[in-house]
């Protein structure tokens, strides 16, 4: 499932790209044809991300996307290719430099147009995100503070914290050498303020490159250059691979419906 990084990069893209234009809206699959029909030829006022949630604001009603597992929404410019598969939406505009641009949407979980107070009833109940300004970690801790659910856990929650997925989770806990089984409870003020911020250094990263690179340079097999794929994380898809810092194997079992990866000496109990 994207991560907040990546839904704030394609955020950002189609702001830049369609923001103040007409945009036509279709759905050559269908399902969303009434949605389509209602933001067809009107002018895109606002795209934003809150979390894994992308909005567009088109002026009083605002389309809200979750891509889930298997969502995409990727376009270009010039003519937009025949319409095959399952196109749930299209758009089309002239683009910035009036050359044509389109964008398709594939595969969401969630496609839907709301009302304003639809909007903010789905951003009540997210936790805070580390890629908005001024966002308040101390909230997500409030919730961490007083559970004695797992960390692991927690951090998929996205009404604790938005925009944290498996992989930032994963590789936060290890670099703070937290067990993923420890309570939230059981994690202290400090500790939480210092993985706060290790995420808003990690996401705003993972927006910069397009991906996540969470290990540091001393800790790779190459410390110079670009950072290869079998370098860029600490725990994350490398079961039976041996720590990069203590060589102890690293393990995975399923926790809050994902794989969960950690190293049991780093991130002792």
């Amino acid at each position: 499932m994207p991560e907040g990084h990546t839904l704030f990069r394609l955020a950002r893209d189609l702001q830049a790209t369609f923001a103040g234009r007409p945009v036509h809206v279709t759905s050559p699959q269908g399902r969303f044809a009434a949605g389509a029909a209602l933001l067809d030829g009107r002018v895109l006022q606002e795209a934003y991300s809150y979390g894994k949630h992308l909005f567009a604001d088109f002026g009083g009603d605002s389309l809200h996307v979750h891509l889930g597992l298997y969502g995409t929404f990727a376009g270009g410019t010039g003519d937009p290719p025949p319409a095959k598969g399952a196109l749930r939406m299209r758009w089309v505009a002239d683009g910035p430099d009036g050359a044509g641009a389109w964008a398709d949407l594939r595969g969401p979980t969630a496609c839907e147009v709301l009302a304003a107070p639809e909007v903010e009833a789905v951003l009540a109940r997210l936790g805070p995100d580390p890629l908005r300004p001024r966002a308040d970690g101390g909230r997500a801790y409030r919730r961490i503070a007083g559970s004695r659910t797992a960390i692991g856990a927690l951090l998929m929650d996205q009404s604790v914290l938005a925009g944290v997925g498996n992989v930032y989770r994963a590789e936060v806990l290890f670099r703070h050498g937290v067990s993923p089984f420890r309570p939230g409870r059981a994690v202290d003020r400090a500790l939480w303020q210092a993985m706060w911020a290790d995420l808003v250094v990690l996401l705003r990263a993972g927006v910069r490159m397009g991906r996540i690179v969470s290990t540091r340079p001393p800790d790779r097999s190459r410390r110079s250059g670009a950072v290869r794929r079998d370098d860029a994380h600490y725990v994350y898809r490398r079961t039976g691979l041996p720590c990069r810092v203590c060589g102890t194997e690293i393990r995975t079992e399923v926790m809050a419906g994902r794989n969960l990866y950690w190293c049991p000496v780093c991130q002792a109990l």
